[in-house]
């Protein structure tokens, strides 16, 4: 399956780019939290056609691995983290030329592919007949930390530890349920409706007040200053197109409501 080699794909690329040296100015390299894997995949590929000229490469992961790199000198252009902090971090340490840029704000659901999951609860994640439970690992993937708050907010947090497999970041979350080493997940909504997973399996939202704003941002980073199409993809985000994929995809964009989904 096409999903299930995303992960262990990306990891590659993103170890052999950081023995890529200073890129020209014709490419731009991008770091980007793995919920945006198919949104961003598809912006990519309209900004390509806008930009003939431009060469863009894609790398997806978790925002905190990403966050820990580019302070170690990964020659990334542009991170969009899913938690503006790692944003601001970047750009308090000097290593982001530009201040964090709100470009959409996540949402969290349970997904299954074994179990009808569209009128789940998070409640009943207690079902003894759910034997274990993917959730993005909240050390350093901020869904992960937002579907551990939602869960502390139920008074289940504690009680399922001994249920919870960890993924590396959501993407790999999503693998587990995919590939049956789960029975729910809690996953990015972005990811969920992707074609390929939205025919596997179903969905519920969880309520935004369970969790804090996944407040997502990206920075162009101190090796993209003066990369001029790092500077025109970041503006690219801004455009219709852009923001009718991200839409598409769940997001809740900048001065947007959150439609009920």
């Amino acid at each position: 399956m096409r999903f299930l080699t995303f992960v262990s794909a990306a990891l590659l690329a993103a170890l052999a780019s950081l023995a890529i040296p200073a890129q020209a100015a014709d490419k731009v390299t991008i770091a980007a939290a793995a919920d945006l894997k198919f949104a961003m995949d598809e912006v990519a590929a309209a900004f390509r056609k806008a930009h003939p000229g431009a060469e863009v490469t894609m790398i997806y992961g978790s925002s905190g691995k990403f966050h820990t790199q580019i302070q170690q000198g990964a020659p990334f252009d542009l991170f969009f983290s899913a938690d503006v902090g790692f944003a601001r971090e970047l750009r308090t340490a000097g290593q982001a030329v530009t201040e964090p840029k709100l470009y959409a704000i996540g949402r969290i659901v349970i997904w299954s592919t074994s179990r009808d999951a569209s009128k789940m609860t998070l409640s009943d994640l207690a079902d003894p007949t759910i034997q274990k439970i993917a959730v993005a690992n909240p050390r350093h993937a901020p869904y992960g930390k937002r579907a551990e708050e939602a869960l502390r907010a139920v008074g289940l947090w504690d009680s399922l530890q001994g249920k919870m497999v960890f993924g590396e970041n959501i993407a790999h979350t999503a693998q587990y349920v995919q590939s049956g080493a789960a029975d729910i997940g809690i996953i990015a909504l972005s990811l969920a409706l992707n074609r390929e997973l939205a025919s596997k399996g179903g969905y519920a939202l969880i309520p935004d007040d369970k969790h804090a704003p996944l407040e997502q941002a990206y920075v162009i980073t101190k090796h993209g200053e003066g990369n001029a199409f790092a500077a025109a993809f970041a503006a690219y985000m801004e455009t219709p197109e852009a923001r009718r994929i991200m839409r598409r995809y769940g997001f809740v964009l900048p001065g947007e409501a959150a439609a009920a989904n």
